[in-house]
């Protein structure tokens, strides 16, 4: 038997479901509201084989959700399992989720930048560019948007998009929701960051591009010569170069 929903959650759950306005996070609220929990195999049934970003779309509602784990019956493999988190952390202001984006806000984006994704720096055609919060809209809400604020945004293609989207789902902040962290991590603020999802790590993305691709391929030949990778080719050329600075 699930237990009751809180009558806070309850009122808010139901003002989205009948908004209407957002269907994947209506189908995994009109669950939760029935049985209390909703699992990875409950929101493969509806269709959504990205689970955590249907039940992000009712985070970004302002509603607190909490993730557990269990078994699957079809797979036997271990699976998440989503419930009402504690409703004193609900987030007031979100129920009408995230703000379209103008895309005169786009063109002021590349004015700053240039057509270039903010990660690995590369330059590509404006239209593969997508518009993404510095800081993840679950902590901190479109801040910024409405005074067309275009250092709290950055310009990302796909897979940058992806990497940061799936970084910030596992990370510890998305429940500690503190702000600060976020303005300190690397998928905020890659040219000023101390940690990547709190973990101590620094990375730099390179693209090679135009004449710098026949520098990569000579360092590309050169680690297969000795049998390693770029990468650690890489490595080895900044340790020499550190180490005499």
């Amino acid at each position: 038997m699930s237990k009751p929903v809180d009558p806070r959650i309850r009122e808010l759950a139901e003002r989205v479901i009948s908004e209407g306005k957002n269907k994947r996070a209506i189908a995994v609220l009109k669950v939760l509201l029935d049985k209390g929990s909703i699992s990875t195999d409950d929101l493969n049934d509806l269709g959504y084989n990205h689970p955590p970003r249907a039940v992000g779309d009712v985070r970004d509602a302002g509603i607190p959700i909490e993730t557990g784990a269990g078994t699957s019956e079809r797979s036997g493999r271990r699976m998440a399992i989503y419930s009402f988190g504690d409703p004193d952390k609900i987030q007031e202001g979100r129920i009408g989720g995230r703000s379209a984006l103008p895309k005169k806000f786009k063109a002021a984006l590349l004015s700053r930048y240039g057509s270039i994704d903010c990660i690995t720096g590369a330059e590509l055609d404006e239209r593969v560019l997508q518009i993404d919060h510095r800081i993840p809209y679950r902590i901190a809400g479109d801040a910024g948007l409405s005074d067309h604020d275009v250092e709290a945004y950055m310009l990302l293609d796909a897979s940058s998009q992806r990497a940061k989207s799936w970084s910030c789902e596992h990370c510890k902040n998305m429940e500690l929701r503190t702000l600060e962290l976020c303005q300190t991590c690397y998928w905020a603020f890659p040219e000023d960051y101390t940690h990547i999802a709190l973990m101590d790590i620094r990375r730099t993305d390179v693209a090679w591009q135009g004449e710098d691709v026949e520098v990569h391929d000579r360092i590309k030949a050169l680690a297969d010569a000795r049998g390693i990778s770029v990468r650690e080719v890489l490595l080895e050329l900044a340790r020499q170069k550190a180490s005499s600075v």
